[in-house]
Formats: C-alpha cells, sequence, structure tokens
C-alpha cells in the first residue's frame, strides 16, 4: 500500500511538472517588435508628441522602391499602421492639429516623401487607408544617414519651437516638423 501511494505521488508530481513547464513556455518574438519614441523638452517636462510603431529589419533586402514600393501608402513600420499622438495642439506645414491621437502615413518617392496625419486609429497596415480622413499633408526631402540604418527607427529632436520626428531605414531618412502653436 505504501509503495503505491508512493507511486501515485510521484506520478502527480511528474504530470504537475509537466504542466508547469508547459504553462511558461511563451511563443517566439514578433519578427517586428514595437516601440516607442516620446518627444519631451527635458526630463521633467509633460511630453509634447509621442509616436508608436513597428520595427521592421533590413535583413539583406532591398527597402525603398522595393519592399515598400515608391508612391504607395505606407502604414510606415510593420503590422499595425503608425500610432501618433500630439499631448498638445501642434503645426504641421499649415494644419493645425489639435491634442489627439492620429495615425502617421507616408508616401515614400525617391527624392521626397509625403507625410500623411490621419484621423483613422487602430488600424491594421494601410489596408483601409482613406484620404477622405487625412487631417494633415505636407512633402518632406529624403536625406542620407551617416550610415545604413539596419532597423526601422524613430526619434524625436526637440527644441523651443516644437519638434522633429526623425524616420530612417536603410539608406534613408526624413525630418517632420511639428511647431509649437
Amino acid at each position: 500500500m505504501k509503495t503505491l501511494c508512493v507511486s501515485l505521488l510521484l506520478l502527480f508530481v511528474i504530470s504537475f511538472s509537466s504542466e508547469s513547464l508547459h504553462a511558461q513556455e511563451f511563443p517566439k518574438i514578433d519578427a517586428s517588435p514595437m516601440d516607442l519614441a516620446l518627444a519631451r523638452p527635458d526630463k521633467d517636462s509633460p511630453p509634447l508628441a509621442r509616436v508608436i510603431y513597428s520595427r521592421p529589419v533590413k535583413n539583406g533586402r532591398k527597402i525603398f522602391g522595393e519592399l515598400v514600393p515608391y508612391g504607395n501608402v505606407w502604414r510606415t513600420g510593420a503590422n499595425e499602421a503608425t500610432e501618433l499622438t500630439l499631448y498638445i495642439p501642434m503645426k504641421l506645414g499649415d494644419t493645425v492639429l489639435d491634442e489627439g491621437t492620429y495615425t502617421l502615413y507616408t508616401i515614400p518617392d525617391k527624392d521626397s516623401w509625403t507625410v500623411i496625419v490621419n484621423c483613422d486609429t487602430n488600424v491594421w497596415g494601410s489596408y483601409s487607408y482613406s484620404k477622405f480622413n487625412d487631417m494633415a499633408r505636407i512633402n518632406v526631402p529624403t536625406k542620407k544617414p551617416a550610415a545604413p540604418v539596419e532597423t526601422l527607427s524613430m526619434a524625436f529632436k526637440t527644441n523651443v519651437k516644437g519638434t522633429t520626428l526623425l524616420i530612417g531605414w536603410d539608406t534613408v531618412y526624413i525630418e517632420i516638423p511639428f511647431k509649437k502653436i
């Protein structure tokens, strides 16, 4: 009887242990993980803007003109379309954007990109893009970084006039100026 109890107890422990191990497995990491950039005048000031985006990797591919075709609306990243939040009203080109959350699309071309701020939110890709929901559009020139950028990257450069969103990938980057009003 004692041997049977010990055997049952051992069987229970082994069964529980394998279930416990199985429960701790995580899915593979996303190939294009999400990232966030925050525009803040200094570490003690409230933020001006935030961008949330997914970061695809070049992995030896030709990016602009092939993976990201010229002349087409792009989600400006991977997976969900890039989300832009303004914490204060800002001016983009000639358009005043109220504080709030928007989707940031772009239309890359070889020498310039069209930057689009659209009022649709929580959007996957650019499949449901509608130009009727555009809040602002500007054209910005492309620039060449000092070195190729392997993973799509975004960062803010803030000054007293506002903030500039830098977007770089492969051998191209752009600057999107947001001005305080």
